[in-house]
């Protein structure tokens, strides 16, 4: 719980610095990078989230499974960090509705982490569009050892829009 208060503190209280919106034009690539989503087959966030990944150039192999909490127990996920969906790019774990801006800085920067996560489901974030309501929040770095910290956060500025910061600037 400490971890979860710390992350919130931190969400708050860093700046903003630069635009950030959902456009597929944000993130380009050369070639489909593929990411395997594990999503239990109910669920349509996951469907909005893979259909983004694919808008900015993922090549999506949807694995369909009713057993998520094994594979996020096998892939490492802290379990304060759980969302709807897991996926896997590069050997790295993807956990719920993380922007693919950050998931190509991941695989650029291939920082010894376990993987991000977006924990529990924001509205606003990429396939959690609800209308006029986005809520601020962060993209969470995970290692091993079950440490986190942050590695971009999203807060809505006056404009309705979101702004990025990431712990590089």
């Amino acid at each position: 719980m400490k971890n979860v208060l710390f992350i919130v503190f931190c969400l708050i209280s860093l700046p903003v610095f630069a635009d950030s919106e959902w456009a597929a034009s944000d993130v380009q690539v050369d070639k489909p990078i593929d990411i395997k989503v594990y999503r239990n087959p109910d669920c349509q966030c996951c469907h909005k989230w893979m259909t983004y990944l694919e808008d900015h150039g993922f090549h999506v192999i949807d694995q369909p499974t009713h057993n998520l909490d094994a594979i996020k127990e096998k892939l490492g996920v802290p379990s304060a960090m759980h969302s709807c969906h897991t996926a896997v790019v590069d050997g790295y774990a993807i956990e719920g509705h993380v922007p693919a801006e950050d998931i190509m800085r991941l695989l650029t920067q291939k920082p010894d982490i376990t993987g991000l996560a977006v924990p529990q489901m924001p509205v606003g974030t990429p396939g959690m569009e609800m209308g006029l309501r986005i809520d601020n929040f962060a993209v969470i770095e995970f290692n091993q050892a079950q440490q986190y910290s942050i590695f971009t956060t999203y807060q809505v500025d006056k404009n309705h829009q979101y702004q990025a910061s990431t712990t590089e600037e």
